[in-house]
């Protein structure tokens, strides 16, 4: 079975075509500037060289008939015909409350996913345009959705509700929900195989840090808390987006700044995190570097990030109950040594010591980094989104 997997973002798109027979990637690449003058698609078949494509793309609907010629062209293409293509998996970023796993994708689905766009609407709109695509270029071929929130409808009330009048759960449906879903069930399933036990008998946290960062407490294979919240703003410092914050401050922002709601939100989605706070960059490798070089405002950007995830391993070890593993991925998780070791320096008291000579320059490799002594393992586990959509469509077609 092939599985062609598409991520839609609002001017791009991301595309895996992988081979569940062997769980190969034959081809992947990304269509950019849609709808934007310059757009082009960056194709990467198999062993061979990237080859760019610069064509107009005015939709989703033509960067979809671009990448599908290019997976048949005679010269880079890995398809002799799209009727190859057995299934189309489809990210979703919000399914609400709606479903609790991922679902073949009908009309009802659709129509599902239209109502919650005013919960993603960032999001949700140009996933819905891919799926629209791929039901007129490739209307026989089956598709599924697969939801970033889906794996956390497993959250108790205790952990999901705000404490705000329960009217507004009840009209709004605002409540936690939850995002890198797919992202954390992959490495809570690929830890369980590192450590050789059932997922059934672990408690994890499972940390998926990069310029978005979340942390899901998953006991016994199931989402029980997470750190993003109604919106992926809620939760840990990150890139460009502020986390956790006395929710009186907006206001009190808004009346000193003379701002509306609108300026507000892009302050703290766009402007804060540790951008805010460094006045560097977004990107944690900058700020590492400046820190290094002596900038101070980088050095209180990384450790007010540190802090706010081990805050959180704390609190979920104690939700929980109890602690077997910490696990670390996403672009910082795998590729930060410096992170990893700062994060975990004081958690020796719960049995969580890390190698730092096992942890000194590993870079997205399954990796255990904690001592041999160690009851609480520190584990290394590079992530896989699309292989874990891919996953769930051959489930469900099959």
């Amino acid at each position: 079975m092939k599985v062609l997997v598409l991520n839609c973002g609002s001017s791009s798109l991301k595309y895996q075509l992988i081979n569940m027979e062997n769980e190969t990637v034959l081809a992947k690449g990304i269509a950019e500037r849609i709808g934007i003058d310059g757009s082009f698609v960056k194709h990467e078949p198999a062993g061979q060289d990237k080859h760019v494509i610069n064509t107009p793309l005015n939709n989703h609907k033509d960067a979809i008939k671009v990448v599908l010629d290019a997976l048949v062209d005679d010269n880079h293409g890995v398809l002799k015909n799209l009727d190859e293509i057995n299934a189309v998996g489809h990210r979703v970023v919000h399914a609400g409350e709606k479903f609790s796993g991922s679902v073949m994708i009908d009309q009802d689905v659709i129509d599902a996913l239209e109502e919650c766009s005013d919960l993603a609407p960032l999001h949700n709109p140009p996933n819905l345009m891919g799926i629209y695509a791929c039901q007129e270029i490739l209307s026989d071929v089956p598709m599924v959705g697969v939801f970033d929130t889906a794996f956390h409808q497993t959250m108790p009330k205790s952990s999901y509700l705000y404490a705000l009048p329960y009217e507004l759960y009840e009209t709004y449906r605002i409540r936690r929900y939850g995002f890198h879903g797919t992202s954390h069930k992959y490495v809570a399933l690929k830890t369980a195989e590192l450590l050789g036990k059932p997922i059934e008998e672990l408690k994890l946290v499972t940390c998926h840090l990069g310029n978005g960062a979340s942390m899901t407490a998953v006991m016994y294979g199931q989402s029980v808390d997470t750190t993003m919240g109604f919106t992926p703003l809620e939760g840990l410092v990150m890139g460009t987006r502020c986390g956790d914050i006395d929710p009186a401050i907006i206001s009190f922002v808004m009346e000193k700044e003379n701002i509306d709601i609108n300026e507000m939100n892009n302050i703290m989605n766009k402007k804060s995190g540790v951008l805010g706070i460094s006045g560097v960059s977004s990107d944690f490798r900058d700020i590492e570097e400046a820190a290094e070089a002596g900038n101070e405002r980088a050095k209180v950007a990384l450790q007010v990030f540190y802090k706010k995830v081990t805050k959180y391993i704390g609190a979920y070890a104690a939700e929980m109950g109890g602690l077997d593993a910490i696990v670390f991925t996403a672009g910082l998780g795998e590729n930060s040594d410096l992170a990893r070791s700062e994060i975990c320096k004081t958690l020796s008291f719960m049995g969580a010591t890390i190698d730092e000579k096992k942890n000194k320059g590993v870079r997205g490799k399954e990796s255990i980094i904690s001592t041999d002594d160690s009851t609480v393992k520190i584990v290394l586990m590079p992530t896989n989104e699309e292989l874990m959509i891919a996953r769930e469509t051959k489930s469900l077609i099959s």
